[in-house]
């Protein structure tokens, strides 16, 4: 048997290496993952897919039942926008309950350990689905008036501005938002969704039943019921006023619950 004797590693060598590096994922890979999170499951991938059902089947309705001066751009728009304004904010919520729901919270926090980059990430995913799926049913609603003002023998009209269109997107986009911040304060999908519902159902019918029966209460709505004030960007002309009623509805409804819940998140321990 033979000993072999060991080679001693001067300093210098040890200090000559150079140490490893290891570069943070960038940020457009964790939206592409988001992203990917939102079609993978069945639920997911149907309430994608139920965009371009809702669409179609909501321009069907108007070109079948609707009369022929009611072939226009906007009520295409309306009828379409309607149904997407429940569908969408769903689609919000399970981006956020998912990680809790499905247990892969633990996964994507090991992964990217600082938090308010998976919720950015998040955000940012929401928003592109929010608004690419108003520029399908843009496309869609575009689609069913040129068809109905063929079956009809009428012109097509279209009476949807740029700026009109501008403030329908940005209604879905604070409604998916809606749905973000109640997956954020929840992080529980039944919670926030049936959260969602008491949102945008419940409480506007109760204030507004309070504005019809309580005078002093009928010019304070506005500053109030934030579905009231979002709902005027689909059919209202906003004017300043309305814009200030929509950001102090949007602050008290929106924002500080949201801010509420990201402090819950970062701090929260994840199970």
């Amino acid at each position: 048997m033979s000993t072999a004797t060991a080679v001693p590693v001067s300093s210098s060598d040890a200090v000559a290496r150079p140490a490893r590096t290891i570069a943070p994922i960038p940020t457009s890979r964790l939206v592409t993952v988001e992203l990917r999170k939102m079609f993978d499951t069945r639920a997911g991938f149907w309430l994608m897919a139920s965009v371009g059902i809702i669409s179609v089947l909501a321009t069907a309705a108007v070109i079948i039942w609707a009369p022929d001066e009611a072939i226009t751009q906007n009520n295409f728009s309306v009828a379409i926008g309607m149904p997407l304004s429940v569908v969408l904010p769903i689609i919000a919520i399970l981006s956020v309950t998912g990680e809790y729901s499905q247990r892969t919270g633990l996964t994507t926090y090991t992964l990217v350990p600082w938090r308010g980059r998976v919720l950015s990430a998040k955000l940012v995913a929401t928003l592109l689905v929010g608004v690419v799926a108003m520029f399908v049913a843009l496309a869609v609603g575009a689609l069913g008036n040129l068809l109905g003002s063929a079956l009809t023998g009428l012109d097509a009209v279209w009476d949807v501005s740029l700026a009109e269109f501008g403030t329908i997107v940005l209604a879905n986009v604070l409604g998916m938002l809606m749905g973000f911040m109640l997956g954020v304060l929840f992080r529980s999908s039944a919670a926030a969704i049936v959260g969602y519902f008491v949102y945008s159902f419940v409480l506007p019918v109760a204030l507004g039943a309070l504005a019809a029966f309580q005078e002093w209460f009928r010019d304070l709505q506005p500053w109030v019921d934030v579905q009231f004030a979002i709902t005027r960007l689909y059919d209202v002309t906003m004017t300043a006023e309305y814009w200030q009623q929509l950001g102090v509805t949007t602050l008290v409804w929106l924002w500080i619950p949201l801010a509420l819940g990201l402090r819950a998140v970062l701090r929260a321990e994840v199970k």
